[in-house]
């Protein structure tokens, strides 16, 4: 028996295809680290690289928040 391997696609949802303009159609899904964006109405696709966490803020950028709500 083969072993099938199924992708989970999900939609974006409010974005808008970069080729036709169609409005919810573009769906993303990871395969082999790589992130895939695929429009469903016009076969648009795009890729970026190997799918790393952001690095736009250092640890030594980042600062706990608490949030103590007032009291009435």
């Amino acid at each position: 028996m083969t072993k099938v391997s199924m992708t989970k696609k999900r939609f974006i949802a409010g974005a808008t295809c970069p080729a036709c303009q169609a409005m919810d159609m573009l769906c993303v899904y990871h395969e082999n680290n790589i992130e895939h964006v695929t429009c469903v109405a016009c076969d648009y696709h795009a890729q970026q690289g190997e799918s790393t966490p952001s690095t736009s803020t250092t640890t030594s950028d980042a600062v706990p928040i608490s949030f103590i709500p007032k009291r009435r």
